[in-house]
């Protein structure tokens, strides 16, 4: 896979400047043609309140608003209002250290953690893990990808970062690292597309309310699908096709989810929806990706391509 983007210019985007609104009206700060491979430089998710030598005491006194610094917007030539914008995550490389936090009433378990934490973590890439003093002899599998990655809603004004939607943005989904490709609706000319929000590692639903959060570089190669429209956030990787759902509820989001990828085994194979219910049922994973983005929370499903045999067809969300 090197080789293959290595050989094109790359362009580069640094995180001297970044927003942590989605804004239709925000000024792009880099214009691509379909098939360009952007570097992107990113920032901390804390916008530099948190650093190395911080404490308990300086969780205590943040401002948890000043959160999601994200580079962008990219301005996408071409993009329009109903095509698919492809984002492929050729590359996440993360900083040498990152932290966690909890915050007071924040969480979801915020009425029993009240206190300030702060958990520091060095991070060892040549060996793939996070450790940290506060959890002495613990180990955590590095899994970098982007937690935010987003193209501007279609409704004027500001917006905040934390709640995702359909336009994608704080979806926090592990699957979406090196390797994978993210499929976003376009809702404005150019898509206007922003990313950050590495975390390094994440359990599922970030349930204290944060990851392994740190800086980062990171590699995506973009392109579109004219005239295909998508009714919410999709991604595919070696092993699975999944579909993205938010809702309100764990409800709410989970029957969007399941409709979604009932959806997606229609269109892209030759199942009726009845089996395509039944299949969901017996072999799709539908994985709890992010509990605390109030008012939204995320599932995601997840179909595995083994299951299919090339005369069934088998779902595959690119070209």
């Amino acid at each position: 896979m090197a080789l293959r983007w290595s050989i094109r210019m790359r362009k580069y985007l640094s995180k001297e400047k970044t927003h942590n609104k989605w804004d239709k009206d925000l000024a792009p700060l880099l214009t691509v043609d379909p098939g360009d491979v952007v570097e992107i430089e990113t920032k901390e998710g804390s916008d530099g309140e948190i650093t190395p030598q911080s404490s308990d005491d300086t969780v205590e006194k943040g401002d948890v608003n000043k959160v999601h610094p994200l580079t962008g917007p990219i301005y996408i030539r071409g993009a329009r209002p109903g095509d698919s914008l492809v984002v492929e995550i050729l590359d996440v490389k993360p900083d040498l250290w990152g932290w966690s936090y909890i915050f007071p009433g924040r969480g979801y378990l915020k009425d029993i953690f009240k206190d300030a934490h702060l958990v520091l973590w060095k991070i060892n890439k040549e060996e793939g893990y996070a450790y940290s003093d506060r959890l002495p002899d613990i180990r955590v599998p590095l899994s970098p990808f982007c937690g935010v990655m987003g193209v501007a809603l279609p409704e004027p004004g500001s917006h905040s970062t934390k709640p995702p939607s359909d336009h994608g943005g704080n979806m926090d989904i592990e699957y979406l690292a090196a390797g994978s490709t993210l499929y976003l609706p376009v809702f404005v000319d150019g898509a206007l597309f922003s990313v950050g929000d590495v975390h390094a590692a994440q359990g599922d639903g970030e349930v204290c309310l944060t990851a392994i959060e740190t800086s980062a570089t990171v590699t995506l190669k973009f392109d579109l699908r004219r005239n295909r429209s998508i009714p919410s956030p999709r991604f595919e990787n070696q092993d699975y096709c999944g579909v993205v759902a938010y809702g309100r509820t764990l409800d709410e989001a989970m029957r969007k989810a399941l409709r979604y990828a009932i959806d997606l085994l229609v269109e892209q194979t030759s199942l009726a929806p009845e089996n395509a219910y039944v299949l969901c049922s017996v072999a799709a994973r539908f994985k709890i990706c992010e509990v605390v983005n109030e008012p939204h929370v995320v599932i995601s499903g997840l179909i595995p391509k083994k299951l299919f045999s090339k005369k069934t067809g088998r779902p595959c969300l690119g070209p």
